[in-house]
């Protein structure tokens, strides 16, 4: 076998096998996304938040959650965290919130986001975070898995960590608009054809029993959609009377068919866009 042949093969199998990717410089930001095609941890500098006093009616599971991240990035023992419920209400951005809150308090924490549909390669995102000596929040949103989903299973290398345990350094925070990340179709199937079946539905249930806390949102009331609103224009300078804001408002919500924190954001938006405020 020639050179020429025996050069091909070598870079044959480095394309199938390319060489592991150079450990991340986490000094470049506070924040990374995970790109797992690359196995890249992509430096995020604007972070796209809402300050922590501007969420409203989340005030037990913010106290709680601050308190629980605070723990952690001192170096104490500390819950991974199921943030769940009603969509809209804030529960991204409290994490995100949280994240600053904690930035601002003068303790260095990193928060790397990761994809539902990158759960696979969540073992060598991991490896990288062990082996670095900072702390991190790693935080997945809006997760919830389907009927015939397996992904899951990558998500206990998180929650338990296997043989190695899940790294010291690292903490797991998730939003899902499901209590038990999966559809009730999908329990009640289970229990129906199952040979055993509430074996058949106890893994993926108890899924959710691995985070240490978990903290519900529900949908706001009226008074706290306008609070929302009203702290919104007085962050960004924006002069309306109680008496337009609250019809305006209340007319807005009436198109949308619902009332969250995700539409007092849009009704603001439209109306700093009508005031000639960018955003």
């Amino acid at each position: 076998m020639n050179d020429a042949i025996l050069t091909r093969i070598a870079e044959a199998l480095e394309r199938i096998a390319p060489a592991p990717a150079a450990a991340p410089d986490f000094d470049a930001a506070d924040a990374f996304v995970w790109a797992a095609e690359t196995e890249e941890l992509v430096p995020v500098r604007d972070v796209s938040r809402v300050d922590i006093n501007l969420l409203v009616g989340v005030n037990r599971s913010r106290d709680t959650l601050i308190a629980n991240t605070m723990q952690f990035a001192q170096g104490a023992s500390a819950n991974n965290a199921l943030l769940w419920g009603a969509r809209g209400m804030g529960k991204s951005s409290l994490v995100k919130a949280v994240h600053a809150h904690v930035l601002a308090a003068g303790h260095a924490l990193k928060v790397v986001e990761l994809q539902r549909e990158d759960l696979p390669t969540i073992a060598r995102l991991l490896a990288f975070l062990r082996a670095s000596d900072h702390r991190f929040i790693l935080f997945c949103d809006d997760l919830s898995f389907s009927h015939d989903d397996q992904h899951y299973k990558s998500l206990k290398a998180v929650l338990d960590g296997g043989i190695e345990g899940r790294p010291s350094n690292v903490i797991f925070y998730a939003t899902s608009n499901r209590r038990h990340l999966m559809p009730r179709d999908m329990i009640d199937n289970e229990r129906q054809a199952g040979i055993n079946p509430s074996e058949a539905v106890e893994e993926k249930v108890s899924l959710s029993d691995r985070f240490g806390l978990w903290l519900g949102f529900h949908p706001c009331t009226q008074d706290e959609y306008l609070e929302m609103i009203r702290g919104y224009c007085d962050k960004h300078g924006v002069d309306i009377d109680d008496a337009t804001l609250r019809a305006e408002a209340i007319e807005w919500q009436a198109t949308r068919g619902s009332r969250s924190g995700r539409v007092a954001w849009q009704y603001f938006t439209d109306l700093a866009g009508r005031r000639g405020i960018t955003l």
